[in-house]
């Protein structure tokens, strides 16, 4: 790994409180890999051999039950995954693959456990990790079960609209299947609901999102501060 590359990581909150000697015993055996798109990086059920931390692009969560397949998530940067499998030592849930060509941080998992135990420093940060990513499961959870399919759809483009920066148009990141197995629907509940937020000022021609009336689209989205994150959708 290359210094600089060291240097950045160093930043990331997981590993800004460390010691420095317990950074680098950490970080000597990790190694930063890009991968290509549609990569599988672990299937589901293996004991993680890594922790990973996505730093540019985007890898997708799945799982498989009989013949069907969904996405759990979407992971983007700068993101750990695979922490609380790794923590306690058991199989993962999900299987990971990049969406597009992504850098990926891996950490061999043994010299993670070990510096938790010894980093007090580190094991916080951990721990506020998992906390985060609980509180976005329960997020979750609260909006897959409270709204209907388009209203999630209308608070997800008002969630991506603020991480472009507020721009009136942008592009979804991945194919529209995955996009409606991230939300909770099939391709072609999708496709109907793009087809009613015309009326709620949003234009939709291929990947391109355009937003032409976001007052209508926030009334319809309804966004709830106990449900969406303030900072990325008020």
């Amino acid at each position: 790994m290359r210094s600089v590359d060291a240097d950045n990581i160093r930043t990331l909150p997981l590993f800004k409180n460390m010691q420095d000697e317990k950074f680098e015993a950490l970080i000597q055996p990790a190694f930063l890999q890009r991968f290509p798109p549609h990569v599988t990086l672990f299937e589901r059920g293996l004991s993680p051999d890594f922790l990973h931390i996505v730093l540019e692009g985007s890898v997708e969560l799945f799982a498989r039950h009989d013949d069907r397949e969904t996405t759990v998530g979407v992971i983007r940067p700068v993101t750990a995954f695979v922490l609380a499998a790794l923590v306690r030592q058991q199989p993962l849930l999900t299987a990971a693959r990049t969406l597009e060509s992504s850098r990926i941080l891996m950490i061999p998992a043994e010299i993670v456990v070990s510096t938790m135990r010894t980093d007090i420093g580190f094991a916080n940060a951990v721990a506020d990790e998992i906390a985060g990513a609980y509180r976005g499961m329960v997020k979750e959870l609260k909006s897959q079960k409270l709204r209907t399919s388009v209203e999630r759809l209308a608070n997800w483009i008002l969630r991506e609209q603020k991480g472009h920066g507020d721009v009136g148009e942008f592009d979804i990141p991945f194919d529209k299947r995955t996009l409606a197995a991230r939300l909770g629907m099939t391709p072609e509940n999708l496709s109907r609901n793009f087809a009613t937020l015309t009326r709620h000022g949003v234009e939709v021609q291929g990947r391109t999102i355009r937003i032409k009336d976001r007052d209508a689209l926030v009334t319809l989205a309804n966004p709830d501060p106990l449900i969406d994150d303030p900072e990325l959708i008020f």
